[in-house]
């Protein structure tokens, strides 16, 4: 045991195995990354986007500018707090995103005819292109995650993402 561990004074329930006494209960570090989700959850996502990086053979494409392109393609039009909505990503570092992706010829925006303040965003003809040849490619990496996982984890797995990415939506709209 960790000299620095040891030296906790902490006694545990017998019926409820509850920490008493001053302080939490140290548990060995690795074991406690092994049950956080936040540290669990940012390992995958780091492994993840590495491993898209890795099947796109180091085009420049990230996977947030695919999900802005994918997001755009299936809602042409679409104002950027909705495309915050619909993909997740911070609005200021969507708009970094959407205007490197205008520069490299992906997007076009234009002002909306409801609100002259706000643009919608549409794809080009190269982004429709880069988004054509990249999608099989991204999909691959969706399928090599999933295929980490037993066939019948897969669909409940996904169901349980979206289940704490809604919970957690609805938490921050709450604040």
């Amino acid at each position: 045991m960790c000299p620095i561990l040891r030296h906790n004074k902490v006694s545990r329930s017998p019926e409820r195995g509850e920490a008493s006494g001053r302080g939490m209960a140290r548990e060995p570090a690795n074991n406690r990354l092994e049950r956080s989700p936040l540290h669990l959850l940012h390992r995958a996502g780091q492994s993840a986007a590495e491993m898209f990086q890795i099947e796109l053979g180091g085009e420049g494409l990230t996977p947030r500018q695919y999900a802005v392109l994918l997001t755009v393609a299936q809602n042409e039009g679409l104002n950027q707090t909705q495309l915050v909505e619909l993909t997740g990503i911070d609005r200021s570092t969507l708009a970094d995103i959407i205007r490197r992706m205008l520069k490299k010829g992906m997007l076009q925006r234009r002002r909306t005819r409801d609100d002259a303040r706000a643009y919608s965003v549409k794809l080009t003809e190269q982004g429709a292109r880069i988004l054509k040849t990249h999608d099989p490619l991204a999909r691959r990496v969706d399928e090599r995650i999933l295929g980490s996982l037993a066939n019948s984890q897969r669909e409940r797995f996904l169901q349980d993402l979206n289940a704490i990415v809604q919970a957690l939506m609805r938490l921050k709209a709450a604040k």
